[in-house]
């Protein structure tokens, strides 16, 4: 690890430490405790330092843009695939310490009106917001208002919404990329068109990182139900 990056990382640790000793919930009035979990209207809540904190970490930093697994959109800087103006991150594209934290907030404040959005009338805690936050940043506000965890939510089950975060493990690609990728979509012709590869598989070197990081969610969410 370079200077840049051990300064960046000891900055981000400092604010989380900050946030975990600051940070209070908004919209007190509108508590509701559900099996020991305090929660509140998502209209009132917003990521908390510490869970972007832990988002940049866990994302990891790159002053290039990349392509992190198969099929995915280029990111740079955090994990960030689009720009501070909106437009997609493009390979080639370059970033810094500082303007990555900038794109990546930027990023965040855009998906976090839609993620408030999408559950109206919908209470979690803080926890659980940063956690889908999480989540929602990896995979986009497309695959977050399709998801199993949006509708679980609104219907008021939360340890199922958790549950649906296992659901999210597999690449996608329009052709067979090695052994253990098989057929998801044929053609009118039955011809295949589309392959996909189980990120669950033990012992994989395709994507196990991919299922690592859900379990990691889906474990943490759980711990929240208690």
């Amino acid at each position: 690890m370079g200077i840049t990056d051990s300064i960046l990382l000891g900055g981000l640790s400092a604010l989380a430490f900050i946030a975990a000793l600051t940070w209070s919930p908004q919209g007190r009035s509108q508590r509701q405790r559900g099996q020991g979990t305090l929660r509140v209207l998502v209209a009132a809540l917003s990521l908390s330092a510490a869970g972007f904190v832990g988002l940049a970490v866990h994302e990891g930093y790159t002053d290039r843009a990349v392509v992190p697994t198969q099929g995915d959109r280029p990111t740079v800087g955090f994990g960030s695939t689009f720009n501070e103006d909106g437009t997609p991150v493009k390979p080639g594209d370059t970033t810094t310490p500082v303007r990555a934290l900038i794109k990546a907030q930027a990023h965040l404040s855009r998906e976090e009106t839609m993620f408030r959005t999408s559950l109206p009338g919908v209470a979690l805690s803080q926890g659980e917001y940063d956690l889908y936050m999480d989540w929602l940043y990896q995979y986009g506000s497309g695959a977050w208002l399709k998801s199993g965890m949006r509708r679980e939510l609104l219907a008021g089950n939360y340890r199922a919404a958790c549950d649906a975060l296992l659901d999210y493990r597999k690449l996608s690609s329009d052709q067979k990329e090695g052994p253990g990728w098989v057929v998801s979509r044929r053609n009118a012709q039955g011809q295949p068109t589309r392959w996909e590869f189980d990120c669950s598989t033990p012992g994989n070197r395709v994507c196990r990182g991919v299922w690592t990081r859900q379990l990691e969610r889906h474990k943490k969410c759980m711990e929240l139900q208690q």
